[in-house]
């Protein structure tokens, strides 16, 4: 299910920079091409402050973590407790990994978005 979401992702980050690329090329004016050009860095900056949110939202839940297992092993349950505190710490773990890959690869797109934009409000 994670390479799925990760495929996911990554196709329609692909659409959306390819929708940009083709919108930009097409536009015979500079001064609608210019529009599309700020329209585009726009969402891209409230994406990227979205990302960068989620990247702080992603600290402090490996700082929990980190905590749990602290005191999970203060604790000391008994063997049952430990095991399914651990497998969900675990699958904490995987779910913030597989959300930081998600986000690094937006950002890998928007940043593609931007250049392309830049270089066609400054190219003729």
């Amino acid at each position: 299910m994670n390479f799925a979401g990760l495929a996911y992702r990554f196709v329609s980050n692909f659409v959306f920079l390819a929708a940009v690329f083709l919108s930009l090329n097409y536009i015979e004016k500079y001064q609608n091409r210019a529009v599309l050009a700020l329209m585009v860095l726009i969402y891209a900056g409230m994406r990227a402050v979205t990302v960068v949110r989620t990247f702080h939202f992603f600290g402090r839940i490996e700082k929990m973590e980190t905590d749990v297992r602290r005191l999970a092993g203060m604790l000391g349950e008994g063997p049952v407790g430990q095991v399914v505190s651990k497998q969900v710490i675990a699958d904490v773990g995987s779910l913030r990994k597989d959300g930081e890959k998600k986000s690094y690869m937006d950002l890998f797109f928007l940043a593609a978005a931007v250049i392309l934009c830049v270089s066609k409000l400054i190219s003729n």
